[in-house]
């Protein structure tokens, strides 16, 4: 696909699936008979419903599908989650009808002196069939590289110290969750799933977490630990996360961190949030 042919935006039905709510509930361990047709979807949750249906012969070589938009052809072979904005202006009832318009919102390529790069901005919108306006609005920001080739992995970086005030969390993700966000997502890109693939021509040392994942694992800590109902996000990605390696989620009063298993900063969130309301426990 070329950037001429990305003027049309792709509309599709979507359901927001009770099973599909329910395998949710199950990958990130909670009670999955609580959930039930509707009812109301935590917020944060609405990933499978982004998923593309981009055929196995038109994906990527790296295996990424473009997630309900096509990504263009632009001779870059190398794909990294820059940022991510989701807007949550209402709620999603588990059970309804929800049509989903997704395009490509701009291209933007450069060539700065590490070699050619183009950023893409795709943008998703939910809306029930019922209501005239989108219910969650999600924009992805995607940076396009050339092929670097493998290579010795780089050095670890220096252990450093987490901040001595806010609030933590620590996780280790595992293949395990790192297949299941993925299948639930439809989104095959290889360094999620493929180590031979990640470490001998990505040049990473391991399963790289999802972007996604990594923005799920915090707005769950928002919603269930802290008891806050987001209203908007804006993620920035710094840094990978790997596999089978401690996180560490972090807060101080609007800003959210995920820090790698050597505390540097991977993840940086901005969230917005209503007054406290468990949306699940």
């Amino acid at each position: 696909m070329q950037p001429s042919d990305l003027a049309q935006p792709i509309k599709s039905k979507e359901t927001c699936s009770l099973t599909m709510v329910r395998r949710v509930a199950a990958m990130l361990d909670l009670e999955t008979a609580s959930f039930s047709e509707g009812g109301i979807l935590p917020r944060g949750w609405h990933f499978f419903m982004l998923a593309g249906s981009t055929r196995k012969s038109d994906l990527r070589q790296d295996g990424f599908p473009g997630l309900g938009v096509p990504m263009p052809d632009l001779g870059l072979p190398r794909l990294l989650l820059g940022s991510r904005t989701v807007a949550y202006k209402n709620d999603l009832v588990i059970g309804s009808v929800i049509e989903k318009t997704s395009f490509v919102k701009s291209i933007v390529e450069k060539t700065p002196p590490s070699g050619r790069m183009a950023i893409v901005t795709l943008q998703h919108e939910l809306r029930p069939v019922s209501d005239a306006h989108p219910a969650i609005v999600e924009t992805q920001t995607y940076i396009l590289l050339e092929n670097k080739g493998a290579g010795s992995p780089p050095p670890p970086d220096q252990l450093q110290s987490l901040p001595n005030v806010g609030k933590y969390k620590e996780f280790v993700p595992d293949e395990t969750l790192l297949f299941q966000y993925s299948a639930l997502g439809f989104n095959s890109h290889k360094i999620h799933l493929d180590r031979h693939y990640t470490q001998n021509v990505e040049g990473l040392p391991d399963l790289v977490v999802n972007g996604g994942l990594a923005t799920l694992l915090l707005t769950e800590f928002i919603s269930t630990d802290l008891e806050l109902e987001l209203s908007e996000i804006k993620v920035k990605h710094l840094a990978p996360l790997f596999c089978n390696r401690k996180m560490t989620l972090f807060r101080d009063g609007g800003l959210f961190k995920i820090f790698d298993d050597n505390n540097a900063v991977a993840v940086e969130m901005t969230a917005e949030t209503l007054q406290a309301r468990s949306l699940h426990k």
